[in-house]
């Protein structure tokens, strides 16, 4: 089984509402916001977005979530690295991270166990 292409795109971001303006001025609409300096935007049924304020002292990152229709039945192929399988999240989803050949990390995003 491989994925299925980009779920999400975990955005970090030194000011949050600057940076929610500039999402929705290209077209994401807030879905949710937690009121903590992140939120959750969406344009159509495409890949979601999330925003959050990085940690101070900490360069803003981005990185991208795979998806993946079935955590039990996925099998990477022996050339990716998993570097965690599959462990439940605090926002309902199963995620897996994996290291590409440059040294980056992906995650893979699976729906909850039924």
């Amino acid at each position: 089984m491989a994925t299925e292409g980009i779920e999400a795109v975990f955005l970090e971001t030194r000011n949050w509402g600057r940076t929610a303006r500039f999402v929705q001025a290209l077209g994401f609409e807030l879905e949710i916001a937690t009121g903590d300096g992140s939120g959750v935007f969406r344009r159509g049924e495409g890949p979601y977005l999330i925003v959050t304020e990085s940690p101070e002292g900490r360069q803003p990152g981005m990185q991208v979530a795979l998806k993946v229709a079935d955590a039990e039945r996925f099998d990477p192929d022996p050339a990716v690295e998993v570097v965690t399988p599959f462990q439940d999240t605090h926002y309902g989803t199963r995620e897996m991270t994996v290291r590409d050949p440059d040294g980056r990390l992906w995650s893979l995003q699976a729906p909850p166990k039924s």
